[in-house]
């Protein structure tokens, strides 16, 4: 983690702070004091980010023999066409394009800035520089920074993708397992019941965002509330569990867990069916308003997590529901019996997406999973229902 806040809200004073820690280039982090005349030598260094695991460029500072940030930490002469020169490059020299996030930081008089490049992990890789069509990944090492990866080799990069793929669902079927030891240790069987979880985890994560035991301050200021309920309600326990932590309520009999990891995955896992009588009769029954609560409290507590361990790389978000069949599915006066066995619905996102467009997001997955359980309802009801459960939750 570079800064500690969202990327958009990083000033002239907090690049003039970071520099003053003195961290050195890596496999994450580039100095350039100016875009370099060669362009296809920055496109370069964007490709091999974008080709690895991601990072940042800040342009304005120079780097010591040590490639560390050297004083004084003063930036370069306002320019104002400096993002689209950088927008240029990309389109010129990289294929396929690398869509980066730019903030021009400019000091309060108006003469100085820096400017921060932060480039995603892709997941369009590998990207090719320049006319011989080459791919770089970032290595970190001083004398290297951007090994060119020969065309007879990408298969190796591929391939490593691929292990970040494995990896990404070994995190997630633990996480899932962690609820089910749960009930077993509570001797609770949700047999017949509704099962939800709701996830989002980097696409390819490779190492840890952040220390383990940095996760019950990050869980305690990323938790959203809202009168109808709390995602990781910070009045009961959190759990350990390796590279995370978990938090447990079964508050009036509601068996629910949200768990989150170093590697930057949050999950939430509960039971959202109960018997209800409806016109006469007892049926498993789940409501869309109470789905709709979860989604809520989810996305809202996820994105907070992931601006404060400052990832801004693909996700995935997936939502799941097991056991659905024959589920009467109630929404106001309208309802419905699902014939799917489950429901399992999956979005490829960034954190700037869930910044922007968490309302879309929401309505779009929410529709979605009440038309798959059987349930006709109008854009415009959901949409009604979003704007008031998202105005009450915090």
């Amino acid at each position: 983690m570079l800064f500690t806040k969202p990327f958009h809200n990083i000033t002239f004073d907090d690049v003039v702070d970071f520099c003053g820690r003195g961290l050195p280039e890596g496999k994450q982090l580039d100095y350039k004091y100016m875009l370099p005349k060669n362009h296809e030598k920055f496109a370069k260094t964007i490709a091999s980010f974008a080709n690895a695991m991601g990072g940042m460029i800040i342009v304005g500072v120079q780097d010591d023999k040590n490639d560390k940030p050297k004083s004084p930490f003063t930036g370069i002469p306002y320019h104002e066409k400096m993002r689209n020169s950088i927008e240029d490059i990309i389109q010129t020299h990289i294929d396929p394009v690398v869509f980066v996030d730019i903030n021009v930081c400019v000091s309060k008089t108006g003469e100085r800035m820096f400017v921060l490049v932060h480039i995603p992990q892709s997941n369009l890789t590998p990207h090719l520089v320049g006319k011989l069509k080459r791919a770089y990944i970032r290595t970190g090492q001083s004398s290297r920074p951007e090994t060119i990866v020969h065309p007879d080799k990408l298969p190796w990069l591929l391939d490593h993708r691929q292990k970040s793929e494995r990896l990404r669902h070994i995190l997630h079927d633990k996480a899932e397992s962690h609820f089910e030891n749960y009930l077993k240790t509570r001797a609770a069987n949700p047999a017949g019941e509704a099962v939800a979880a709701l996830s989002v985890i980097p696409l390819y994560p490779e190492e840890p965002l952040t220390d383990y035991k940095r996760l019950p301050a990050l869980v305690a200021a990323s938790s959203v509330r809202a009168p109808y309920g709390v995602m990781a309600d910070p009045d009961f326990p959190l759990l350990p569990v390796q590279d995370g932590a978990a938090v447990i309520s079964n508050k009036r009999g509601i068996l629910h867990m949200t768990e989150f990891n170093s590697y930057g995955l949050v999950m939430n896992k509960q039971v959202v069916s109960s018997e209800e009588m409806v016109n006469g009769h007892e049926a498993t029954t789940v409501r869309l308003e109470t789905l709709a609560q979860n989604l809520t409290l989810f996305l809202l507590t996820a994105r907070k997590f992931l601006e404060k361990i400052s990832f801004g790389g693909p996700l995935l978000f997936r939502c799941k529901i097991a056991n659905t069949r024959a589920l009467r599915v109630l929404f106001g006066k309208k309802q419905a019996t699902a014939l799917e066995d489950y429901v399992r619905l999956e979005r490829a996102l960034t954190l700037a997406q869930l910044q922007t467009s968490l309302p879309e997001i929401w309505e779009s997955v929410l529709h979605e999973t009440a038309w798959s359980l059987g349930l006709q309802t109008s854009e415009k009801e959901i949409r009604a229902l979003g704007k008031n459960l998202q105005k009450e939750a915090h």
